[in-house]
Formats: structure tokens, sequence, C-alpha cells
């Protein structure tokens, strides 16, 4: 039996009058804990809208990332529901907060990944607001602008039709990032380094809405969309994140996109990992 196999099915996610409750209550919780190793500096945050579901994809730094993205959502009315890794909702106690909260689980490398984007779209058709990290994971790029990313964002997005938002961040890296050292070996290796103290500044940026319908032929959320069509909204969607960041970091990014596979820079338009028509169904060639 596989290990997805043997893993218990997680219960359906869907937000419930207690758990959004118990959101606002964690969310205050964690902004003022926030506040006191971080000054928190957002703009753009009038971008989003005050009412009707909503999508934000940012780029991924560090595990601190979900508290930094939500801020501007929060700030404004929203309970962000993100998607994350399956794991975390396996836990003892955390593992109960995701699943009250309602964030939405993504069993990594299977079919049942899909279910992740299904529920998503739920939510966003509910009025909900939706957080994606395009790139599935932390940025392996060296220099951690974005890298190469999955399509589970321009699927969701075309299939909803909702706004989608880039949100750009840069300073999470400073309290929660790594540090190359030298190993007994010789080799440098990568050791977690945690600062807290003295405060870092974070910035945080909005941009203003994508337009996702022009970039593919047919964006009613019937249709079903090519790996090309998939690609470009991707790229798009990583586009307008590097060029938020790009304001909040001072710098223009290098040429090209990091591939976590080749471990270079390569041309945008290629996208990582599975991809697919409508959620879950196969594209067309």
């Amino acid at each position: 039996m596989s290990g997805q196999q043997g893993k218990q099915a997680l219960p359906e996610i869907e937000p419930t009058a207690s758990g959004d409750a118990l959101y606002k209550v964690l969310g205050n919780a964690a902004r003022g804990l926030y506040k006191l190793i971080a000054r928190v500096e957002i703009t753009g945050r009038e971008n989003l809208p005050k009412s009707g579901g909503y999508i934000i994809v940012a780029n991924h730094t560090t595990e601190l990332d979900p508290v930094t993205v939500a801020f501007p959502a929060f700030v404004e009315g929203a309970l962000p529901r993100f998607l994350a890794k399956d794991s975390l909702f396996r836990a003892p106690v955390l593992g109960y907060i995701m699943r009250k909260l309602a964030h939405i689980p993504v069993v990594r490398g299977s079919v049942d990944a899909r279910k992740s984007l299904i529920t998503a779209r739920k939510i966003v058709e509910a009025g909900g607001a939706v957080v994606i990290f395009p790139e599935g994971t932390t940025t392996h790029d060296p220099q951690l602008w974005p890298m190469q990313a999955r399509t589970g964002a321009a699927r969701l997005a075309l299939a909803t039709g909702a706004p989608v938002f880039p949100v750009a961040h840069w300073g999470d890296e400073q309290i929660l990032g790594y540090v190359d050292e030298p190993g007994e070996d010789g080799r440098i290796k990568e050791k977690r380094k945690i600062s807290l103290f003295p405060r870092k500044t974070v910035r945080v940026k909005v941009g203003k809405a994508l337009d996702i319908a022009s970039l593919v032929e047919d964006a009613s959320p019937e249709a079903k969309h090519t790996r090309t069509e998939l690609g470009v909204v991707t790229d798009a969607m990583l586009d307008a994140i590097t060029a938020e960041l790009e304001k909040i970091r001072g710098e223009k990014a290098p040429e090209g996109r990091w591939n976590p596979r080749t471990k270079r820079r390569e041309a945008p338009g290629t996208p990582s990992g599975p991809v697919g028509g409508a959620l879950g169904e196969p594209d067309e060639k």
C-alpha cells in the first residue's frame, strides 16, 4: 500500500460560523504577535474588493508567509483560506486549527490534489478569499525570486472567473531564513536561522487585478484549456508578482525564472508539475 493510500481521508473542508469566529480571534492574536517582531508596511490593499470572492497569488519565501500574505485581506475584513500540504492538517493541534479555520489541504503528487481546487472553487464562488502560492513550496531561487510554478492557480482562476490579485512581500526571510555554513565534511549546507529581534521591516504590496480572460481563447468557467494556455496564465501571474516584488525590493529580477528541476534560470513558459484542462481534467494538446 502506498503512503497516500495508507492515509486516512481528511474530512470535507467547509467554512462554519464557529470556525470563522475562531479565525477572527486567532487572526487578531497573530497580528498582535507579529507586530512584536516586524514592522509591517502594506501598500495597495485598497485594490482588494470589499465583497465577492477573489484569489490572491503570492511569492513564497518562508513558512511565515501565510501570516504576512493574510494581513491585507484580513485587515479589509476577509478571512482568507490557504491551500497547504495535507500533512499540516494531520498534526495533533495545528491540524485541528487548520481544519476548523477551513484552510484547504493539498495531497501533493496525487490525483486527489484536484479535490483541493474544487474545494477552493466552492469557497471563492461563495464569496470567500483564497490564497495560493503558485510555486507550491518555498522558492528554490538562490536570490529568492519567484521560481517556475505549478498551474493550480491558473486553473482555479479560469474555473471561477474571480478576480486575481498579485501580492508580493519581502522581509520574512530576515526573520525565518537560512544561512550557508560549512559542514563537517567541508560541504556548504543550509542552516535554519531565526532572528526575532531587533524588529525587521516587512513590506507587502497588493497589485491590481489581473486580466486573465484576455490570455485565453475561451474564458468561460466551463471551458477546457490547453497546456499552453495554462502556462501563459501561470507566467502572467508570476510576472505580476515579480513586478510588485521588484518595487519593494528596489531592484530588477534576473533574466529568466529558476527551474527547481534543472537548478538554473530558464525562459518562462514551461510550467512545473502536473497540469490539467478544467479542474483536475487532462489538458488538451
